[in-house]
């Protein structure tokens, strides 16, 4: 891979940014205000994809920002890892931004200024994770974006907002203290932060080190990805209005965290380094079983949103798994089903949402024949639960496919029949709401029922579109994420070449 200057990653960091200072200033005329939310979105989406040919071709564009510690520059590198991230944030952002429009109106929700201006800074720090080419830019980025969310968390205001906030704040800040232990550490051993495929540390800190060293970062990250039993803060966040909640689980925060186990277990030890040591089974274990309890658990939600909870931390947790078997192809499935699991996820939040303005229901019990009041909302709802379930054609049934044929490669069998039988937990928690949905009878003269059956167009069109993708995923690659893929995982893996 070869560095080529660029001043492209910075400027796709500091778009979103300055569409937050621009969302503030045109606060009183609301039509600017909000046509700022989506063409700062699709600005930014433009920019990412603009680096895609060189990223293809292995150029990696890079940015200085110089150094504040000795011997350490602060870089923006857009490699084949991070352009995965930005890819999906940058495109997810832009439908997600109509969607926000559409929730908050429905909702005639307060304050939609200092909500939307959030939103954009909350991309913008996941832009900077992506693309952090060493651990200090990493660090300052991931407790931004931490930091950069919390006012979404807490955005109703009300007594369990502020709770969950407090939750949320005190756990990933806790973390952050673990990774910057163990970056200080890193840098105190080898003097090095830049990240570097196939990673570094192993021969300068020596093996008692490298596991104290593996622990901290995997301690710190597991919190930011829900990884049980440090994942209370994310069902517990979902107080929070529904574009958040798409936008944790999607897109931002608990997708930086799996996306850090990637730069830790590639970039910084090493999957040889961590075969060598044998600690990455320790973590191996505790993804295996977040994914079979919190699949156990999901199916004990009747709140739709708790249900979709603690299914993204059953489905965080077989990225953060594929990365820790230490394999080619389950490294490269883990990095396919970050995009795969956010499209797919998007898009039941997004129904949930649309229930909640539509019909004001929240609950699955409620949901007895919805799907004739709103046949594009549970259509789509269909198509994503089938994809998560990792049925084909669709990009869920890709991605699970690499995860379980890399499980199956390192030897590792349990881990590989517990992802298989997972999909059958997913099928479990999602496929009875479509049931419900659809064949069961409607209620006689529901009071709450939208007159026009279907939410705004703002919302049902992002939704549409998010399950359409999760397909298009499934059918070839078609937008280059899958080589990106390939290719990363070819750098990082034993055999894979630097």
């Amino acid at each position: 891979m070869e560095p080529v200057a660029s001043s492209m990653p910075l400027l796709v960091v500091v778009a979103p940014a300055v569409t937050a200072v621009l969302i503030v200033l045109a606060r009183r005329t609301t039509a600017v205000r909000d046509a700022l939310l989506i063409v700062g979105a699709v600005v930014t989406f433009g920019g990412i994809v603009s680096m895609l040919p060189g990223a293809l071709d292995g150029e990696v564009a890079t940015t200085s920002l110089g150094s504040i510690v000795p011997g350490v520059e602060l870089t923006l590198r857009a490699d084949g890892m991070g352009m995965i991230f930005a890819l999906l944030a940058g495109f997810l952002w832009v439908l997600a931004g109509s969607y926000a429009l559409g929730y908050m109106r429905g909702d005639d929700a307060a304050h939609q200024t200092r909500f939307y201006a959030f939103y954009a800074l909350c991309l913008s720090t996941a832009f900077a994770v992506a693309f952090a080419g060493d651990l200090l830019t990493f660090f300052i980025a991931y407790e931004a974006l931490t930091l950069a969310t919390y006012p979404l968390v807490t955005h109703k205001g009300d007594a369990k907002a502020i709770a969950a906030g407090r939750k949320y704040l005190g756990t990933l800040l806790t973390g952050g203290v673990l990774v910057l232990l163990g970056m200080l550490l890193t840098y105190a051993g080898t003097g090095q932060l830049t990240f570097e495929a196939g990673g570094f540390v192993l021969e300068q800190l020596g093996t008692g080190m490298t596991i104290t060293v593996f622990a901290l970062f995997a301690a710190g990250f597991a919190t930011k990805a829900g990884v049980m039993p440090v994942h209370a803060w994310l069902p517990g966040a979902m107080v929070a209005p529904t574009p958040v909640s798409a936008l944790l689980h999607a897109v931002a925060v608990v997708k930086a965290g799996v996306f850090a186990f990637g730069r830790l277990i590639g970039y910084v030890i090493g999957p040889e380094a961590l075969a060598s040591i044998d600690v990455a089974t320790v973590l191996a274990v505790f993804t295996g079983g977040t994914i079979v309890i919190a699949s156990i658990v999901a199916l004990r939600q009747d709140n739709l949103k708790r249900r979709l909870a603690f299914s993204t931390i059953a489905h965080l947790s077989y990225i953060v798994l594929g990365f820790a078997l230490l394999s080619r192809t389950s490294f490269e499935g883990g990095l396919l089903h970050i995009v795969n699991h956010g499209a797919l996820k998007i898009t039941l939040f997004f129904v949930a949402g649309a229930i909640h303005i539509a019909a004001h229901k929240d609950n699955i019990s409620e949901l007895d024949g919805i799907g004739r009041r709103m046949p594009f909302t549970m259509t789509a709802f269909a198509v994503a639960s089938y994809g998560l379930a990792g049925l084909p054609p669709m990009g869920g049934f890709v991605s699970k496919w690499y995860l379980v044929t890399g499980a199956f490669e390192a030897g590792e069998y349990l881990f590989g029949f517990v992802m298989v039988f997972s999909g059958i937990f997913t099928a479990a928690y999602l496929f009875p709401i479509v049931y419900r949905a659809f064949f069961k009878p409607l209620p006689v003269d529901d009071p709450h029922d939208h007159p026009h059956g279907e939410a705004s167009a703002l919302m049902v069109v992002p939704l549409c579109a998010t399950a359409a993708l999760g397909l298009i995923l499934g059918l070839g690659d078609l937008t280059g994420i899958a080589e990106l893929a390939q290719q990363t995982a070819a750098l990082v893996t034993p055999g894979g070449g630097q």
